[in-house]
């Protein structure tokens, strides 16, 4: 079997669209979650349904960096089957365990502007409510 290079690409894309598309829904089902229990504190007026809201926060944001680390391999892995790196060696390898360091490590993507934008002001916005509700201050 020849090695097709197009392909490999091919496959690798098909990967990074399933892991951009998982970390799309799991965008949004966090805003659809933490609606709902807001939506259901405003039904009770019982706070605990704000601050249970922080759980499926926390959550989705540590599965969330975990597709878009591994969407960061699988680009890193891309760019170097683009650029004839290792794909010699091991036609239609998929193996992205060479890519650990730096901008593919769990951390550094948890706290990269694309999470930080959307957990961070969800959380303050949980924690802010909470205190006013319990307190009644605002």
């Amino acid at each position: 079997m020849e090695y097709d290079k197009n392909k490999h690409l091919e496959f690798i894309q098909n990967v990074v669209t399933r892991m951009n598309s998982n970390s799309f829904q799991i965008k949004a089902w966090t805003i659809s979650i933490v609606t709902g229990l807001f939506a259901i504190y405003a039904a009770t007026n019982n706070p605990l349904f704000i601050s249970i809201c922080l759980l499926p926060v926390l959550l989705f944001w540590i599965l969330d960096s975990y597709y878009l680390v591994q969407e960061r391999k699988f680009r890193g892995l891309y760019d170097d089957v683009a650029m004839d790196i290792k794909s010699e060696t091991n036609p239609y390898s998929m193996n992205i365990g060479n890519y650990k360091k730096g901008k593919y490590r769990f951390l550094s993507v948890c706290f990269s502007v694309s999470t930080i934008l959307l957990y961070l002001p969800l959380i303050i916005v949980i924690i802010w409510t909470f205190i006013c509700v319990t307190k009644t201050c605002c």
